[in-house]
C-alpha cells in the first residue's frame, strides 16, 4: 500500500491560493452588484420615474367600476399614462391600501411618474378642477357653442346646437359666468344655463305677469334689444317703439335680425337681403320673428317689460352707436342723411 507523499505540500500557499480566489469572486460579485443596480436604476428611472413622452395632458382618463389593477395598467400603457404595468402594480401595491384603486374620472394637467400616478388613483385626487367660463348677453346658441368648445375637450358642438335647437332653447340660456368641470358634457351645459335662466327670470316675474304679453314674446323682443342697443335707457325706448310699431300692425323692421340668419353685421345687409325669405325676416314678416335672436341679458328683459313710452315709431344708429329717434318716416329719412349718409 502506498503512502501519500506530504514531502512538497505547504499549507501557506493552498491558504494564499483560497485567499486569492475568494478575493476574486468577491471582486466579481461586487462588479457584478453595481452593474446590476446601474442597470437596474436606469431602468427603474425610464419606467417609473420618468413619464412617458406623449403622455396625455389635460385630458380626462376613466378608471371604470369594477376594473381589476390589471385591467387599469393596461389600459394605462395603452393610453400612454404609463411605459411599464409591471411598475405601475408594483408601485399600486407599494402604496395601497385596503380601499385600493378609486374608480371615476381622473384630469390631468402635466405628465405624472408611475409612482405618483399610482397615488393619485388610490387617494382619488380625480384632478378636475373648475374651469371658469363667461357667456356674455346676446351670444346666439352657435356663438356660445364655439365659445365652449374652446375650452372644454368633450364639450361637442354640434349636440350641443342640435339640442338647443330641438329643445328651442335660444334665448333661455342664460348669459352669465361659470364655473365648470374639464369633463362637462354639452346636455349638462344646456340644462346649467337653462336652469340659471328660470332662477334669474323669478326676480321680474311679477313685472311679466302684470306685462299682459307672455314669457316668449317678452324674451324674443329682448333678444332683439340686445342686439338694437347698448344701454338700458336707450333698449328702453327702442322697446316702446317696437311695441308702438307692434300695436300698430306695422312691420319692425329690426336689421338686428340679419345677423342670425345671414352671418351678416347690420351695415353690411343689402336691399337684396331684405327680401330674403326667413321667419326671422322683420321686413317680410309681421309682428315678432318667430324666436329669440340671442340669450339676452336680465337688462334687455327688463327694457322689454317697461318700454318708454314715446309718439316715435321709428330710429337707427350710426356706426359710433348713437341713436335718433323721429315720429314719422320724414323725421326718419332727414335722419338718415344727417347721421348715415
Amino acid at each position: 500500500m502506498s503512502e501519500l507523499n506530504f514531502k512538497n505540500f505547504n499549507p501557506r500557499n493552498l491558504t494564499a491560493n483560497i485567499n486569492f480566489n475568494l478575493k476574486e469572486t468577491f471582486r466579481r460579485v461586487r462588479l457584478m452588484l453595481a452593474l446590476f443596480l446601474i442597470l437596474s436604476s436606469g431602468v427603474f428611472y425610464f419606467f417609473s420615474i420618468h413619464p412617458p413622452k406623449d403622455f396625455p395632458i389635460n385630458v380626462v382618463v376613466e378608471i371604470r367600476k369594477g376594473e381589476t389593477l390589471s385591467e387599469i395598467s393596461q389600459n394605462f400603457k395603452k393610453n400612454n399614462l404609463i411605459k411599464s404595468s409591471f411598475w405601475f402594480e408594483i408601485a399600486t401595491r407599494i402604496y395601497g391600501d385596503d380601499g385600493g384603486v378609486l374608480s371615476g374620472e381622473y384630469f390631468f394637467e402635466e405628465p405624472l411618474n408611475s409612482f405618483s400616478l399610482a397615488k393619485n388613483v388610490l387617494k382619488g385626487k380625480f384632478g378636475l378642477n373648475p374651469i371658469r367660463v363667461t357667456i356674455y348677453e346676446g351670444l346666439s346658441v352657435k356663438e356660445i357653442a364655439s365659445l365652449l368648445s374652446k375650452k372644454f375637450n368633450k364639450f361637442d358642438p354640434d349636440e350641443f346646437i342640435k339640442l338647443a335647437s330641438d329643445g328651442n332653447k335660444e334665448g333661455y340660456l342664460f348669459p352669465d359666468t361659470y364655473f365648470f368641470l374639464p369633463n362637462i358634457k354639452a346636455p349638462d351645459i344646456l340644462k346649467v344655463l337653462e336652469e340659471n335662466f328660470y332662477k334669474k327670470i323669478t326676480t321680474v316675474q311679477t313685472k311679466i305677469d302684470t306685462s299682459g304679453r307672455k314669457l316668449e314674446d317678452i324674451i324674443i323682443m329682448a333678444s332683439l334689444l340686445e342686439k338694437e342697443a347698448r344701454t338700458l335707457k336707450t333698449r328702453k325706448i327702442i322697446s316702446g317703439i317696437l311695441w308702438n310699431r307692434l300695436s300698430a300692425e306695422m312691420p319692425l323692421q329690426v336689421d338686428a335680425v340679419f345677423p342670425y340668419i345671414l352671418g351678416k353685421n347690420t351695415y353690411e345687409v343689402t336691399l337684396e337681403d331684405l327680401q330674403f325669405d326667413s321667419k326671422y325676416n322683420t321686413y317680410l314678416y309681421p309682428g315678432l320673428p318667430q324666436g329669440p335672436i340671442t340669450n339676452p341679458g336680465i337688462n334687455s328683459i327688463i327694457a322689454a317689460l317697461e318700454p318708454i313710452e314715446s309718439d316715435y315709431y321709428y330710429y337707427l344708429s350710426d356706426k359710433q352707436g348713437n341713436t335718433y329717434y323721429a315720429v314719422d318716416f320724414e323725421g326718419h329719412k332727414r335722419n338718415r342723411t344727417l347721421h348715415l349718409n
